[in-house]
């Protein structure tokens, strides 16, 4: 009985050991690698350089990133990830984020399109420069430089990569970028519109209607033209904006209310534009996110656009901006032209000086008076000879003098109208010779005169125009009533 105690007390301290020796871990010693043989040494260093670069971009260390890539780009200028390097580097500005940042993000993705431009992803570098912008675009009535810049990249997108797939993304951006531009343009014009400035207003309203069709308030700045120029005693200038509301916005607001204006003034209404009417008709049925009180006072706290109210369909304006678009245009001969590309407006002016001969329609006291001529759709082109023609038909022309100097019937010409699209050459003709003979120096003898004495003549008479110039802000009249 004692053995059989003693040998299962053996057995359990036996079984007590085991476990215990099972939970050690058995140490063993790593035989040691032969690196000669390991696969990474078989990768070039520069594909080692970019990886390793990447991974770090990768984790949100840009700046060690970064320096790896520009060492690959300084170190094997000739490799096949040079190209990569430098768009990746751009990248990791533009991730990376900023002012500063988002500038030298820009600055790379142009370098890769010049060194790089028959690359596909040059298209990609071209639409990072617009996001750029995008994503840096204030508030509609903020500084709009990088707006502008915005637009401009997105046109140049789709201009050179019409077919691209980012091309739908690019112009519903484009879309939404100039929905920004023409509400800053709107508010402006409806302030001085509330407080009377009705000339003020009517110099913003006219190109915002003219270059952004597709802005959600467009026939509410035609409506507002219509009225400005009505109450300015201009009907036929209002019923053309009433008529642009029946024709290109048939599902507006102010649709019912332009019509009865057009039957008020006796002036046909047009039937809807087709096109038009699916446009709009499409736009209506886009959904769109409400904007509630809390969305407003949320959206206050941010310095991004609001562009839920952008258009989703439709071609955006293509065309680069520039300062042509409408106010006044100071031009050669005495005379301002003020264009307004909403309805192809144009609008000649004739300033006469003391002691020049008065054009047609000079009052009596010789105070300049308005020569106006408007057009309006796709008359505009026609108005330019008949004011010249105007302008040259004025006052009567002096006789001849004895010794064959010109006479000064181009008097009238120098003050009348710059020739336009489809002047005739005798407008032309009578402004050159106004210049000519403004002066009274010019002559038939003149072919007599030496080199010396003709360039003195040519700069006089430079100076003479300069001064001129310099003058006609004092003197011109605006062909608004206002």
């Amino acid at each position: 009985m004692r053995r059989f105690a003693l040998l299962l007390v053996c057995a359990l301290g036996l079984v007590v050991a085991s476990e215990c020796t099972a939970q050690i871990p058995i140490i063993q010693k790593k035989k040691p690698v032969d690196k000669s043989t390991d696969a990474t040494n078989t990768v070039e260093p520069d594909k080692q350089l970019y990886d390793k670069a990447m991974n770090d971009i990768k984790h949100g260390r840009h700046e060690v990133g970064r320096l790896g890539l520009q060492t690959l780009i300084n170190t094997y200028p000739d490799s096949e990830y040079l190209a990569k390097a430098k768009l990746a580097i751009a990248d990791s500005y533009f991730k990376q984020g900023g002012s500063s940042n988002i500038t030298l993000a820009i600055n790379g993705y142009k370098d890769f399109i010049v060194f790089f431009p028959f690359l596909p992803e040059a298209a990609y570098a071209q639409m990072q420069v617009a996001m750029a912008n995008y994503n840096e675009m204030p508030k509609a009535d903020r500084d709009a430089t990088h707006t502008k810049a915005a637009e401009e990249e997105f046109q140049t997108f789709l201009l050179k990569y019409p077919k691209d797939p980012l091309a739908p993304e690019a112009e519903q951006h484009l879309r939404e970028v100039q929905e920004v531009l023409a509400e800053g343009q709107f508010r402006v014009a409806y302030y001085y519109y509330v407080k009377g400035d009705r000339r003020a207003a009517a110099g913003r309203l006219m190109p915002l209607v003219h270059r952004y069709p597709l802005y959600s308030k467009s026939d509410t700045a035609l409506w507002m033209l219509g009225d400005i120029f009505e109450k300015s005693e201009r009907k036929d200038l209002a019923g053309s904006y009433y008529a642009q509301i029946v024709k290109n916005y048939p599902l507006s607001i102010h649709d019912a209310d332009a019509k009865t204006k057009l039957k008020d003034f006796g002036m046909p209404v047009p039937q809807p534009d087709p096109k038009a009417l699916a446009w709009m008709t499409a736009e209506q049925n886009t959904p769109r996110p409400k904007e509630t009180l809390a969305h407003r006072g949320i959206g206050m706290l941010h310095n991004a656009p609001d562009v839920h109210a952008a258009a989703a369909h439709g071609l955006p304006n293509m065309e680069p901006d520039n300062d042509d678009t409408g106010g006044d245009i100071l031009r050669g001969g005495n005379h301002s032209q003020i264009a307004g590309g909403g309805s192809g407006t144009t609008a000649v002016v004739d300033v006469v000086k003391p002691g020049d001969a008065p054009p047609a329609g000079t009052a009596p006291n010789g105070t300049a008076s308005e020569d106006v001529n408007s057009t309006t759709g796709g008359d505009a082109a026609g108005a330019a000879p008949a004011a010249a023609g105007t302008a040259a038909a004025g006052a009567d022309a002096p006789p001849a003098a004895a010794d064959g100097t010109a006479a000064a019937a181009g008097t009238a010409g120098a003050a009348g109208a710059t020739p336009a699209a489809g002047a005739t050459p005798a407008a032309t003709g009578a402004v050159a010779g106004g210049a000519a003979a403004s002066d009274g120096s010019s002559s038939s003898t003149d072919t007599a005169k030496d080199d010396n004495t003709q360039a003195t003549s040519a700069d006089s008479t430079q100076n003479q125009s300069q001064k001129e110039s310099s003058s006609k802000k004092k003197g011109l009249k605006k062909f608004l009533p206002w």
